[in-house]
């Protein structure tokens, strides 16, 4: 993969040559339509169905079929309108809860979380490297800093010795 298939990384590159973006949409090639579509959906679903909002959504679709379950107690036989016990309102529930829901959505959501993966990794790989330079350069400066390391303070403190010793 070059680095023409996708936008420039707004954080740069690992030493490894892993772009990294601000956004997950950017960390993957987009040189085909398919790929950007699919891309597009995985990431779109598992933005918005990863929400309590959504949560909510399927709890209201699955206490639809309830009243059809209860309704086959005795107790609650003539307690629901004949319209929501119907066979036809059950099975279109069942087919988007178990069917639909199951077999198709939860796929995408992988992708789609599997895309996300993979730009945090690129992102705490470029944070590693960043921290590791960081505290490479502050065990630099300690070690210059140091009175008993040659060429660094060292040397300063030396000629000053050889100042005072010279008056």
């Amino acid at each position: 993969m070059t680095t023409t298939d996708q936008q420039q990384p707004t954080h740069g590159f690992t030493r490894l040559g892993q772009a990294v973006h601000k956004r997950t949409a950017d960390h993957l090639p987009t040189n085909t339509a398919y790929a950007r579509f699919n891309k597009k959906v995985a990431l779109t679903l598992t933005q918005y169905v990863g929400t309590m909002t959504c949560f909510w959504v399927f709890c209201v679709l699955a206490l639809c079929s309830l009243p059809a379950v209860l309704s086959a107690f005795h107790v609650f036989h003539s307690f629901f309108p004949a319209v929501i016990i119907k066979a036809s309102v059950i099975a279109l529930v069942a087919w988007v809860a178990q069917t639909f829901i199951q077999l198709v959505l939860l796929p995408a959501l992988m992708v789609g979380q599997n895309l996300q993966n993979e730009a945090a990794d690129a992102r705490a790989a470029k944070t590693f490297e960043d921290v590791e330079d960081a505290r490479n350069g502050i065990q630099q400066a300690l070690t210059l800093l140091d009175v008993h390391t040659e060429g660094g303070i060292k040397i300063l403190l030396d000629a000053i010795e050889s100042l005072k010793t010279a008056k």
